[in-house]
């Protein structure tokens, strides 16, 4: 049995170098969409909890009202399908590296394939589809705008 704590090296040959192709395109993707998530989640953060009433004002209300605007929805959305793709190929290289068979690698990578497009999916349609005034919430856990709109007419939303 090998030792799993070191990676087996690549074949050699034309495109295995790790400078040209999709191995170039790949390390290319992780570099740029890891700095592009730094940026995101520290802004996220620094919006959320520093410039912001703390953790203690993290609720249904805040979400509401942040997904009730197209720019947070785009913010969200580019978070995590950054975070899920370039998780995936992080993932995907560390089977290359250590998945011992074809057989298990091509299992793995199907499961990963299946879970990222789940999440993808799943994610995606919470953001877009996301109603920041549900008819039976109760009144005090809703964002302001929602009393407003009910105000105005029965079943109006924004």
């Amino acid at each position: 049995m090998r030792d799993l704590s070191v990676p087996p090296p690549r074949a050699a040959g034309p495109g295995r170098s790790g400078r040209t192709g999709r191995h170039l395109v790949g390390w290319v993707w992780m570099r740029v969409s890891g700095a592009v998530l730094v940026v995101l989640v520290l802004a996220h953060l620094t919006v959320n909890l520093v410039l912001g009433d703390g953790i203690n004002a993290i609720n249904f209300a805040l979400v509401a009202g942040r997904w009730s605007n197209p720019f947070w929805q785009l913010w969200s959305l580019v978070m995590l399908w950054l975070a899920m793709l370039h998780g995936a190929h992080g993932m995907s290289t560390i089977i290359d590296d250590y998945a011992e068979t074809p057989r298990t690698r091509l299992w793995l990578k199907g499961l990963l394939l299946a879970a990222t497009v789940v999440t993808l999916v799943l994610g995606s349609l919470v953001v877009l589809t996301f109603d920041p005034c549900p008819p039976t919430a109760d009144p005090g856990l809703l964002p302001s705008f929602c009393a407003e709109a009910d105000s105005r007419a029965p079943g109006a939303r924004p």
